[in-house]
C-alpha cells in the first residue's frame, strides 16, 4: 500500500499520522509545497499581538519527527499535475527546479486554502499583508516594530480580523476596521449578536461597515486606503477577506466541487475519483443540521476529517459525521460563539423555525466581573429540535456553546434545555442558567 498526501498541514498531518497507526507496514509520503508542517495559524493574532514570541509554537510537529514515525516527508516539493488513470504524480522539487515522477495507490489531497484577495488598485505596494502562515505573521511583527507605523487598516471584519484589530489595538496602534457588509461577521452570527461585538469595538476602534475598499495609495509603501466613501491613511494594511481552496492542482481533473472550488466528498472522504480523497480547507464538509455540503474553513473540521480519511487510506471505513461548524472568537470585552445553523441559514433552507433570545448575567451580583449574556437559539417550529444557537457575552460566555452543540448534536428540543442540571455557582453561573432560561420561555 502506498499513500501520498499532498500537503502537510493539518488534515495532512492528521490522516499521516492516523494511516501509519493503522497500517505500519505502508508506505506514506507527504508532498509539502513550503517548508512549513503541521502549523496552526488560529495563533496568529496572538504571535502578532505579542501573546507569545516563538512562532514555533505554533508548529505541532517536525519533519525530524514525522520521519521517526515512518512517514516520509518532502518540503519544498510541489506536486504540479496528477494523472487519475495512470494513478502518477508530477513533482517539482523547489530547491532545483527538477521535476520527477510518483505513484499512489491512494491520494489524499490536503492542499489547503489562500486568502481571497479582492481586485483593489496598487495592491502590491509595501506593507500591505495577508496573514495566513508563519512567515506573513513574521513579517507583520518586524514592520510593526517600526517606530513610524502607527495608522493600521483592517480590510475584513471576520474572525481573523477581529482578532487582529484587538491585537493591534493592544500594541498601541490606531486601527480602522473597514467591511463590506452591514454586519461584522455577517456569515457566521444573526443581528443581534454581531451588534453586541461591533458596539464592544467600537469603544477600542473606528468600525466602518457598508464602506467598500477600491484601492491604495502610496509611492513605494502604503501611504493611505481609498474607499468609495472616503481616504484613510495607513502605514499598514492587512487584508483579511477570507480564504479559497487551493483548487488549481486538481480543478481539471474532473472531481465534483462546490462553486468556490471546496471538494465534494462522501462520508469516507472519498471524492468522485476513486482511491482520490480530499480533507482540510479545500474540502467541502457536510453540516448535520442543514444536511448541505458546506465550506466552513476550520481546524477542527480539517483535524477531524483528515483522522477519519487516514483510518479509511489505511484500509478502514471510517465515516465523517459531519460539522456544526461550532466556533468562538473574543474580541475585546467580548466572547462569542456559535453552533448550528443561523436564522439566515435556517431562512434561506427553507426550514420552519422559531427563535428565542435571552438577556441575563454570567453569574452571580455579589462575585466581581459580571457581566451581560445574550443567548439566540435557533430551534424547528414542529419539532421544536434545536438547529442552532449563538452566545454573546463577558467571561464563560463562549464555552457554553459547546452545551448547545451536545444538544443539537443530540437532537434536544429546545423544552429539555429548561431542566438541563447546570452547575451552579456564584463565580461562574446563576441558579438558573441563561440556557435554562432560554428553554423555559421558548413558544
Amino acid at each position: 500500500m502506498k499513500i501520498i498526501i499532498i500537503g502537510a498541514q493539518a488534515a495532512g498531518a492528521s490522516a499521516a499520522a492516523k494511516a501509519k497507526r493503522i497500517n505500519p507496514e505502508a508506505t506514506i509520503r507527504i508532498y509539502e509545497k513550503s517548508d512549513i508542517v503541521s502549523f496552526g495559524a488560529c495563533g496568529l493574532p496572538y504571535f502578532i499581538g505579542d501573546h507569545f514570541s516563538d512562532a514555533n509554537e505554533m508548529i505541532s510537529r517536525t519533519p525530524q519527527q514525522f520521519e521517526k514515525d515512518g512517514i516520509d516527508i518532502k518540503i519544498l516539493h510541489e506536486v504540479v499535475a496528477i494523472d487519475t488513470l495512470s494513478k502518477k504524480l508530477k513533482i517539482k522539487d523547489l530547491t532545483n527546479g527538477h521535476c520527477f515522477e510518483d505513484t499512489y495507490d491512494k491520494l489524499l489531497l490536503a492542499v489547503g486554502a489562500s486568502p481571497i484577495i479582492p481586485p483593489f488598485s496598487n495592491d502590491k505596494l509595501k506593507n500591505i499583508f495577508t496573514l495566513r502562515d508563519i512567515y506573513d505573521g513574521q513579517a507583520i511583527k518586524k514592520t510593526l516594530n517600526d517606530a513610524q507605523v502607527n495608522n493600521i487598516i483592517v480590510v475584513g471584519a471576520g474572525y481573523i480580523g477581529l482578532e487582529l484589530v484587538e491585537s493591534l489595538v493592544a500594541l498601541n496602534k490606531k486601527v480602522n476596521l473597514i467591511q463590506l457588509d452591514d454586519r461584522v461577521l455577517v456569515d457566521a452570527f444573526d443581528a443581534q449578536i454581531t451588534d453586541i461585538i461591533a458596539e464592544n469595538i467600537k469603544q477600542y476602534c473606528d468600525l466602518h461597515l457598508q464602506e467598500k475598499v477600491l484601492g491604495f495609495g502610496g509611492q513605494d509603501k502604503v501611504t493611505h486606503v481609498i474607499t468609495d466613501k472616503d481616504q484613510y491613511p495607513a502605514d499598514m494594511v492587512i487584508i483579511a477577506t477570507g480564504v479559497k481552496p487551493n483548487s488549481s492542482i486538481y480543478n481539471n481533473l474532473g472531481i465534483n466541487t462546490l462553486k468556490n472550488g471546496a471538494i465534494i466528498t462522501d462520508a469516507l472522504g472519498q471524492t468522485n475519483i476513486r482511491d482520490i480523497y480530499a480533507a482540510g480547507d479545500c474540502a467541502a464538509l457536510y453540516h448535520k443540521v442543514s444536511h448541505d455540503m458546506v465550506y466552513i474553513p476550520l481546524a477542527t473540521g480539517a483535524n477531524k476529517l483528515g483522522k477519519v480519511v487516514g483510518e479509511n487510506l489505511a484500509g478502514g471505513h471510517c465515516q465523517f459525521p459531519g460539522t456544526l461548524g461550532t466556533s468562538a472568537l473574543k474580541v475585546f470585552d467580548i466572547e462569542a460563539g456559535r453552533t448550528g445553523i443561523t436564522e439566515n441559514d435556517a431562512k434561506k433552507a427553507a426550514i420552519a423555525y422559531k427563535t428565542v433570545v435571552v438577556k441575563d448575567k454570567n453569574h452571580s451580583n455579589y462575585v466581581a466581573g459580571q457581566t451581560s449574556i445574550t443567548a439566540k437559539l435557533i430551534y424547528h417550529a414542529d419539532t421544536r429540535i434545536i438547529l442552532g444557537g449563538q452566545i454573546a457575552g463577558g467571561v464563560g460566555s463562549a464555552l457554553r456553546v459547546n452545551v448547545l452543540a451536545t444538544a443539537i448534536w443530540a437532537k434536544m428540543t429546545i423544552d429539555e434545555l429548561t431542566m438541563l442540571d447546570f452547575l451552579y455557582a456564584p463565580p461562574f453561573s446563576r441558579p438558573w442558567d441563561v440556557l435554562n432560561i432560554a428553554g423555559s420561555i421558548a413558544k
